[in-house]
């Protein structure tokens, strides 16, 4: 059943971006940004998945900061490879097999993979299974997968039970 005010802080959030472009917060406009806000959500409701549960938020928290460290440290090496020359780097592909089933958490782990300078999530496997994963400098296939699997894998799936 469909609820009537299903995503609240997206309705707000509506009616806030209304009296940004109106320029106004008469009355009138905050009445209309809130039944514009409340009627694109309901006429959204079927398209959104179903709701997205964090079971261990404060697991979030820490692969967050690990996610964020990780960026840095990855934004230095690259720079730090860059400056030695194209004949130092080891770049390679290696198929990361994955554990992971929730498509949300597959879907974070692909992006955090992508979003970590000098690695890229190029291919996920049909049946979900494995990541084709491309490396800027790869010491060994091993220390990849078992990077991207204790780092990223394991978090979420703790986070979303999966």
């Amino acid at each position: 059943m469909k609820r009537w005010l299903a995503h609240p802080v997206l309705t707000v959030l509506l009616m806030v971006l209304w009296l940004l472009l109106n320029n106004s917060v008469a009355l009138a406009h905050v009445v209309l940004g809130l039944l514009l806000g409340l009627g694109i959500v309901r006429v959204t409701q079927s398209f959104w998945p179903e709701p997205l549960r964090i079971y261990k938020p404060w697991v979030l928290l820490r692969f967050t900061g690990i996610f964020l460290w990780d960026m840095v440290v990855a934004n230095f090496s690259v720079a730090w490879l860059i400056l030695r020359g194209p004949a130092q780097l080891r770049p390679a592909f290696v198929v990361v097999p994955l554990d992971i089933r929730n498509p949300f958490a597959l879907s974070l782990l692909a992006n955090a993979t992508c979003l970590t300078p000098g690695t890229v999530s190029a291919r996920l496997s049909a049946d979900h299974r494995s990541l084709l994963v491309h490396a800027l400098d790869m010491d060994s296939p091993e220390a990849v997968i078992t990077s991207i699997k204790t780092r990223f894998e394991a978090p979420l799936m703790e986070i979303f039970e999966c």
